[in-house]
């Protein structure tokens, strides 16, 4: 497995990222746990999961509970003020059993917490970090221009973005600013939510994007080992690959 450092959070992330918002439905407390540590000891690192799903977030917590200091845990909390965002955070990090979560996202989609904000939230994230609690602040948005201001304000450690082979070609803007600012840009519906069938061109093109790192919601072991076979034999990126993905791409835009 390789490893790249997630921008200005200095951490080196595996280049799989484990999306845990599925696991509820992987048949099971044990089969799920099982394909957790699966993705650990094939060298993946970084797990990702979120407040509003909160059965797939006590999976992954009781699934990592004792290898918990060996990987790079987020979450994420969509609520709207400072006070529920506070509960949101005390009660991820007792079901993840942790005291701190690497990264701790807030997913929105109409506006971005500043440090002199009315709604206090910012001063939540920033006093959490003071506290320990959380190490590193992300943002979570399918909005591009509200995305375009996060990287920019220099507040926020990565930023969770559409990034497909299918996503419109102003998404790869984001990329570069991205790498411009020291952000950590993490990909999220890297199969476009679920319109890509094709998931070696997918893959192959999500993997031309070295900054980059795919967050691929996982179910069953069979998804797991589909993910980390594409990830150890990429598919050549020729003339023909290029044409399949632009064909593709055309086809959605």
């Amino acid at each position: 497995m390789d490893y790249i450092r997630l921008g200005k959070t200095d951490a080196l992330i595996s280049r799989v990222a484990f999306g845990a918002m599925r696991l509820l439905d992987s048949e099971g407390e044990n089969n799920a746990a099982n394909i957790v540590r699966k993705a650990y000891d094939e060298g993946i690192n970084f797990f990702d999961t979120s407040r509003k799903t909160p059965e797939c977030e006590k999976l992954l917590g009781d699934a990592l509970y004792d290898i918990r200091k060996n990987v790079f845990l987020s979450t994420t909390t969509a609520s709207k003020s400072a006070e529920e965002i506070k509960e949101d955070l005390e009660t991820s990090l007792m079901t993840l059993h942790c005291d701190t979560v690497d990264l701790y996202q807030f997913e929105t989609e109409d506006f971005l917490p500043l440090p002199d904000g009315e709604d206090g939230i910012y001063k939540v994230f920033s006093d959490a970090k003071e506290n320990n609690k959380i190490k590193h602040i992300g943002i979570v948005t399918t909005n591009f221009d509200l995305a375009k201001q996060a990287v920019e304000s220099d507040l926020y450690d990565t930023i969770q973005f559409p990034f497909s082979m299918v996503s419109p070609d102003e998404s790869v803007e984001i990329v570069k600013l991205c790498e411009e600012h020291d952000v950590g840009f993490i990909a999220m519906q890297p199969l476009g939510g679920g319109i890509i069938q094709n998931i070696p061109l997918a893959f192959g093109f999500l993997h031309q994007y070295e900054s980059v790192i795919p967050i691929w919601g996982v179910q069953t072991q069979e998804e797991l080992e589909q993910i980390l076979y594409f990830y150890e034999h990429p598919p050549v990126i020729d003339e023909k690959f290029k044409a399949d993905v632009d064909l593709i791409r055309n086809f959605f835009n």
